[in-house]
């Protein structure tokens, strides 16, 4: 403890001792690490508790002392949202506690878990959920923003498996919201973030999942195959979810090494079904065009999440969209827009939409886009803060010309780009209502390190 602590991150030190982190604890850098690089906060503590009674103490020294909170689970925010300077973070990391109910198909699953270990969890019963497409990823922010992944189009976001939550609140509360106990806040916190509470255990649906076809699908870059790709995610059953990226082909044994470094169309599929269904459902994929490497095959759902290189952090300038078509026009821009950047790793990536997505109303969650039909994202890696600079302008550049009929963006790939994306990930009514919620559970705005939504009286 130094002088200047305040009494109740001292008295948090007191109490959770053993799980707080401050300055001069020997895990200190390691624990102020998160996946993305180039973020350098120094919080004042970082606390790692056991359950939610000891979340609630921290959010109330938080509150008492004034200090600013940051919540983390998985620490992919590309806003670096799970790191405070000065403040306190809230590390999740300990609270991997599961609770399957194999006759009703739900799970009960603390929020410090990644995405890969709840999968290979349930997955040893043949049982799933979907999040998203990265393993290492935290099933709490990646649910409170939405979820878009590999099983999107048959079972819909994350958060249409979605059936409970238990939620700590700014006042110290825990509450377990679902449709019928705080329903507003449960329509708030599918989608809306975590501007409402923090979120310690989710209530999942599961669905029976044996099997998946899918994998990688490497194809020559060019404006036929991309928008040919496109058409034929479009025309896909809904079992068929998938990203298609344009991007430099990666140094993987697999790829064979004339292609290292040059430009591919990369499809990363997975059919929600049996090995015959998803055979048939690749074919069209398959005859595009004469393919760099086909590593499409019957696997386990768990076998989608490789696991990510050992002391990955990268640094990239991102940005997000939503598109309504990828035409052959549209497609040779792209690919014109990616091959004249000069960065080591930079991609255009879409993911085609509608499916169970598209199936529920658009204001029975948060999430506000339901009727929209790809998901475009554009990055960079930079190494350094002048070649930063130059990516940022190329994603800027790129993400403009991209730009259609929908002025959406999805929350979870929002970067620190400003309150006008904020507000382009809850639309109109969605925005009102979301700020009318936050002004009753959170009228102080306690939880702002994140896309923020402040209360209405302060809007």
């Amino acid at each position: 403890m130094t002088l200047a602590e305040p009494a109740p991150i001292a008295q948090l030190r007191a109490d959770l001792n053993g799980r707080f982190i401050g300055p001069e604890h020997a895990d200190y850098e390691q624990a102020r690490t998160v996946f993305y690089g180039g973020m350098d906060h120094r919080p004042a503590a970082i606390v790692r508790p056991a359950d939610a009674k000891q979340v609630a103490q921290v959010v109330s020294a938080a509150r008492d002392s004034g200090l600013e909170l940051a919540v983390r689970s998985g620490g992919h925010s590309v806003a670096g949202h799970g790191l405070s300077d000065g403040g306190i973070v809230l590390d999740l990391r300990d609270m991997r506690g599961l609770e399957v109910d194999h006759v009703a198909r739900t799970v009960w699953a603390q929020t410090g878990l990644t995405a890969s270990e709840y999968t290979n969890a349930v997955g040893e019963h043949g049982l799933a959920t979907g999040f998203g497409d990265t393993g290492s990823v935290g099933i709490g922010g990646i649910t409170l923003g939405g979820g878009v992944g590999y099983l999107s189009r048959a079972h819909g976001l994350t958060i249409d498996d979605l059936l409970a939550a238990e939620l700590v609140t700014a006042d110290g509360q825990i509450l377990q919201v679902d449709e019928e106990s705080h329903p507003d806040l449960f329509w708030a916190i599918r989608g809306g973030g975590g501007n409402f509470g923090v979120a310690t255990r989710f209530k999942f649906r599961l669905h029976d999942l044996p099997t998946v076809v899918g994998g990688m699908l490497l194809l020559p870059a060019t404006a036929d195959v991309l928008s040919s790709l496109i058409a034929a995610a479009e025309d896909a059953p809904d079992e068929l979810s998938g990203i298609v990226n344009v991007m430099p082909a990666p140094p993987m044994p697999m790829v064979p090494a004339e292609h290292h470094g040059k430009l591919v169309v990369m499809a990363l599929i997975c059919f929600a079904g049996s090995p015959d269904e998803g055979e048939r459902a690749l074919a069209p994929f398959r005859s595009i065009a004469e393919p760099v490497a086909d590593l499409l095959r019957p696997m386990s759902y768990p076998e989608i999440y490789p696991p990510d290189p050992e002391g990955f952090h990268p640094t990239a300038a991102a940005r997000n969209l939503f598109v309504d078509s990828v035409d052959h026009d549209v497609a040779e821009r792209v690919i014109e827009r990616v091959s004249s950047s000069d960065a080591p790793m930079r991609v255009a990536q879409f993911r085609v939409l509608g499916g169970a997505i598209s199936r529920v109303p658009g204001d029975a969650t948060a999430y506000a886009h339901r009727n929209s039909r790809i998901m475009a994202n554009v990055a960079a890696f930079y190494t350094g803060p002048e070649d930063r600079l130059v990516r940022e302008a190329w994603v800027d550049e790129f993400a403009a010309e991209l730009r259609q009929s929908d002025p959406g963006a999805y929350v979870n790939f929002v970067g620190d780009e400003g309150a006008g994306r904020v507000r382009a990930a809850y639309p109109g009514a969605t925005w009102d209502r979301l700020a009318e919620i936050k002004a009753r559970y959170d009228p102080t705005n306690l939880f702002r390190r994140n896309q923020n939504i402040p209360p209405a009286a302060a809007s």
